[in-house]
């Protein structure tokens, strides 16, 4: 008898919602939609490893199969850190991070806030400087983190919906209109940075 399909929500409950986009999908939720589709197999999530892929055999009926190398490796988590001599505060790194753990604004010193941080790594490609590292965090990543980031991206979805870029938005000034040219510009440097960066992990796991 075969197993109804899980809902993409059920599916998306059981990811570590780091939102790095390793799986190929935007963010964990759309992952999630397509696994619950059966559009996408259930071992393409890095962060999760084993362990979120044996929990999405059990959730789907699928047997449990090792983690596609195409999409990485599974490691223990790590935290970003800005090398605060080198950071320009040109905010493109707040913009690249899936859930809001960098604080800082225009032309200051960014931070990453550790417990916040999930590890993605998506913020050290469209760093112009090279100014972000990854490093060992200090403890592993919790069901109450993966929760917490989850409605920390929800927000942030929410948020670029209105055109709104966190930088602004601390600093008091109003929304970045849509169609604005600075706003698009920078979006497409991170969006290409972050292209480059999947198509390097691309070729590192292809190699032998």
């Amino acid at each position: 008898m075969i197993r109804p399909a899980p809902s993409a929500d059920a599916v998306d409950a059981v990811l570590p919602q780091t939102q790095c986009t390793r799986c190929g999908f935007p963010d964990c939720a759309a992952y999630a939609a397509a696994v619950s589709r059966r559009d996408a197999p259930i071992n393409r999530c890095p962060p999760g490893g084993p362990d979120t892929i044996e929990a999405l055999a059990a959730l789907t009926g699928q047997p449990p199969s090792p983690l596609d190398p195409a999409c990485g490796v599974h490691a223990p988590r790590a935290v970003a850190v800005v090398d605060e001599a080198r950071c320009i505060g040109c905010t493109i790194c707040i913009e690249a991070c899936p859930v809001d753990a960098i604080v800082g604004a225009p032309k200051r010193m960014h931070a990453v806030i550790d417990a916040l941080c999930s590890g993605c790594g998506l913020c050290v490609a469209p760093c112009p400087v090279d100014c972000i590292a990854m490093r060992p965090a200090g403890r592993p990543w919790s069901d109450a983190d993966a929760d917490a980031a989850r409605a920390r991206h929800r927000a942030r979805a929410a948020r670029l919906e209105r055109g709104e870029r966190i930088a602004d938005r601390r600093a008091g000034a109003a929304p970045a209109p849509a169609g604005d040219p600075d706003r698009e510009r920078r979006q497409a440097a991170v969006a290409m940075a972050m292209e480059r960066a999947r198509a390097r992990r691309a070729k590192a796991s292809a190699a032998p």
